[in-house]
C-alpha cells in the first residue's frame, strides 16, 4: 500500500511538473505617443518575431507576430512558405473569413522579381518555379491566438498576429502605409 501510495505520488508530481505556465506575448503601445502623428510606417522584424509601427514622432506600438516556414529566410519561390523580406505597400484592406482581417502587400515587387530572376539565373531555384504572391498581415485561425505565444509558424509566407492586435492595427493603418520586412 504505501508503494503504491508513492508511486500514485510520483505520478501527480510528473503530471503537474510537466505543465508548463502558458507564455502570453502582448502588443505594447507607447504612452507618450498615444495618438498618432503623421503618416505611419511598419517594421516587421522577423528575428524577434515583431511588428512595430512609428509615426512622425516615433515609436507607437508593438505586436507579437509569426511568419510562415520556420525558416526565417528571405522567400524564395511560390510554395517555399517563407516571408518575403523587403518593402512593401499596403494596397488593400478587407475582412477575411479565417483569418479575421487581412491587409494585402504588394509582393512581388520589382525588386523581389530582380531578386528572382537572379536567383533562377544562379540555379538556386528550379527553372519552372513561380514567384508567388498574395503575401499580407493578418489574424491567426478562431481560437488559436496560443500559435503567436508559442512562436508557431504556420502561414504561407504571411505575417500572422493575434486576432485583437490584427483588429487594432486594422483600425488605423491605412492603404499606402509603408512596410519593410527584414530578418
Amino acid at each position: 500500500m504505501k508503494t503504491r501510495s508513492s508511486l500514485l505520488l510520483a505520478v501527480l508530481a510528473i503530471a503537474l511538473l510537466s505543465f508548463s505556465e502558458h507564455k502570453r506575448r502582448s502588443a505594447m503601445k507607447s504612452f507618450t505617443n498615444s495618438k498618432l502623428n503623421g503618416p505611419i510606417n511598419i517594421i516587421v522584424d522577423k528575428s524577434d518575431y515583431e511588428l512595430r509601427v512609428y509615426d512622425d514622432d516615433g515609436w507607437y506600438a508593438t505586436y507579437p507576430v509569426v511568419f510562415g516556414s520556420k525558416s526565417l529566410e528571405d522567400k524564395m519561390m511560390e510554395g517555399d512558405r517563407k516571408t518575403p523580406e523587403g518593402d512593401f505597400t499596403i494596397v488593400a484592406k478587407r475582412p477575411h473569413e479565417k483569418w479575421q482581417k487581412f491587409l494585402s502587400l504588394d509582393y512581388p515587387t520589382t525588386a523581389d522579381r530582380e531578386k528572382f530572376n537572379m536567383r533562377k539565373a544562379e540555379g538556386l531555384i528550379p527553372g519552372n518555379a513561380k514567384i508567388g504572391g498574395g503575401i499580407g498581415i493578418h489574424g491567426t485561425w478562431l481560437r488559436d491566438d496560443m500559435a503567436v505565444d508559442y512562436y508557431q509558424n504556420w502561414t504561407n509566407g504571411c505575417i500572422s498576429l493575434k486576432r485583437s492586435d490584427i483588429d487594432d492595427l486594422y483600425s488605423y493603418c491605412p492603404v499606402g502605409t509603408r512596410v519593410t520586412i527584414q530578418q
